[in-house]
């Protein structure tokens, strides 16, 4: 979709942006499975995967967290996140490389 070295770094851009979107999957399966104990907290495996996604979307959650407040005791912060790169990556990406390239309109 993307073309030249513009395009290289809005398809990293993207890649990353889906990599993230796993990590913060792979986080909310794992405290799910925490919860309802379905795996020990002694799992060294699990436990180690599941510090890796918290140290990895815990900055950007944070802030989110402030905003939203759990309802019902679910965090929702991490649903609004994916929501909001999925907008980034399917409409504001593409908006701005066809900005950058002039290939799109401005507005």
């Amino acid at each position: 979709m993307y073309t030249g070295l513009i395009g290289l770094a809005f398809e990293i851009a993207a890649i990353v942006l889906r990599l993230f979107s796993i990590v913060l999957i792979v986080y909310v399966v794992v405290s799910w499975l925490y919860a309802f104990d379905v795996v020990s907290r002694r799992n060294a495996f699990v436990g180690s995967v599941w510090e890796f996604c918290r140290r990895i979307s815990d900055p950007v959650l944070r802030p989110l967290r402030r905003l939203i407040p759990p309802i019902a005791g679910v965090d929702l912060s991490v649903l609004v996140l994916l929501i909001v790169i999925g907008l980034v990556e399917a409409r504001v990406l593409p908006w701005l490389y066809g900005v950058l390239t002039g290939r799109g309109p401005f507005l």
